[in-house]
């Protein structure tokens, strides 16, 4: 592993599998993901069925409420054995450059490790790595027990860089026809086509390290957001996998304290994070907004008028006929007011909140529920992606589901920078 501590990142001794499986079986979504809706699971475990699979070593967090996961904890250190010993995996070293196609678009990423060392999750961080979003603590314990202990790590982490000018990555796309490709396959239901091609070249990787110190320089960075002289630099900001990063840093820290030798843990693979960098810039790159499902609202509680409460004065709530109505009510915006819409068994519609205290709708929604949950008012929360699954699950007697806008992207750092973890 070749390390540039300066702007975090290393190039990674990575296990890739190997030419006689099958690819399409071997690679699965993320585990954080569908996490109430096991029937994806299920069709992933038959299309799977005997074959080799990284199915096999995650722990998909729609059963991390089973009553024994040690069995599956199990199951999954087993199956890392014995791929190990059927030598499914190969080593290879060096930075791969990913093209994922998926819905027509093409996005281009490079796979590499950073530096947990220049990381911190927590809110107001000012290190070179940080967490674009909350997070949630009680999520990081049930994945440290998962991944204490295992002998391989399957990580589901993307990594932004804002590089406008694509200094970074461009360089490697225009050279991809003169490298190894890795592999080239289909992924599993729907999930596009994704390429592999190996960077190994000195040069290329000279280029994206100095690339990346460019963007890391301060002035450039403060000419770049209208900063304050002496404002620490955000280089790498998280785009997907928040808790899978924080876990790895939970781990890291903990490896530290443990160590006898604390020079020696320094030089631990432990260290680094396995990451996709994406460049913000990217046309495919599209900024989705990750919805809310509230499940099993106490039958003496009405969500609705406790939000009315908690935002008195500024909350509005106007039914709707249709879901489309809710939509295009939310996507359309209205100055300074935020708008949510809200989907249950028996309606939906639209809330607004004039002179919100958070920048996005998404910070005025949490904000009152963080209250409603900790006050007992439902069973859970979840965190869904995309329109179906928060009409569908919303719309179920007992839940409740809240429809957001998404961010512009282009805001992304400099919100960041300025306020911290969204």
């Amino acid at each position: 592993m070749r390390k540039y501590e300066s702007v975090g990142i290393a190039v990674p001794d990575i296990l890739l599998p190997n030419k006689e499986l099958d690819y399409t079986k071997w690679a699965v979504v993320a585990c954080d993901q569908f996490t109430s809706q096991p029937e994806y699971w299920e069709k992933a475990d038959e299309i799977v069925a005997d074959a080799p699979s990284t199915l096999r070593m995650i722990y998909p967090e729609v059963y991390l409420g089973e009553d024994q996961p040690e069995e599956r904890i199990n199951t999954i250190r087993s199956k890392m054995d014995e791929y190990l010993a059927k030598d499914h995996l190969v080593p290879r070293e060096g930075m791969v450059y990913v093209e994922r196609e998926a819905s027509g678009k093409l996005r281009k990423g490079l796979v590499l490790c950073i530096d947990l060392e220049h990381y911190d999750y927590r809110k107001g961080s000012t290190g070179l790595i940080r967490a674009t979003e909350g997070t949630i603590l009680d999520r990081i314990p049930p994945r440290v027990k998962i991944r204490e202990g295992a002998k391989l790590e399957l990580p589901h982490i993307m990594v932004l860089i804002d590089d406008p000018d694509n200094t970074v990555i461009a360089p490697i796309s225009d050279h991809k026809n003169r490298i190894e490709k890795l592999y080239d396959f289909k992924l599993m239901m729907d999930s596009g086509h994704l390429q592999g091609f190996l960077v190994n070249d000195e040069r290329l990787e000279a280029g994206v390290i100095n690339a990346i110190r460019a963007l890391a320089e301060p002035q450039t960075f403060e000419k770049k957001y209208g900063l304050e002289p002496g404002t620490s630099v955000l280089l790498f900001a998280m785009g997907d996998g928040n808790h899978s990063l924080a876990t790895a840093k939970a781990i890291w820290e903990k490896s530290k304290e443990n160590a006898g030798d604390t020079t020696a843990a320094m030089d631990s693979a432990a260290r680094y994070a396995l990451v996709e960098l994406v460049n913000l810039h990217d046309d495919a790159l599209e900024f989705e907004p990750i919805h809310r499902v509230i499940f099993g609202i106490k039958e003496d509680r009405n969500l609705i008028e406790e939000m009315g409460a908690f935002y008195s004065g500024r909350f509005v709530y106007k039914p709707a006929a249709s879901v489309e109505e809710v939509k295009n009510a939310v996507h359309c915006g209205c100055g300074g007011t935020h708008k949510i819409g809200a989907i249950a068994f028996d309606g939906s519609g639209v809330i607004e909140i004039a002179n919100p205290d958070s920048n996005l709708a998404v910070g005025s929604l949490q904000n009152f529920l963080d209250k409603f949950m900790e006050g007992g008012g439902a069973r859970e929360i979840d965190y869904v992606h995309g329109t179906e699954p928060v009409v569908e699950l919303g719309g179920k007697p007992g839940n409740m589901g809240f429809y957001l806008p998404a961010m512009d992207k282009h805001e992304l750092f400099k919100t960041v920078i300025l306020d911290g973890a969204l």
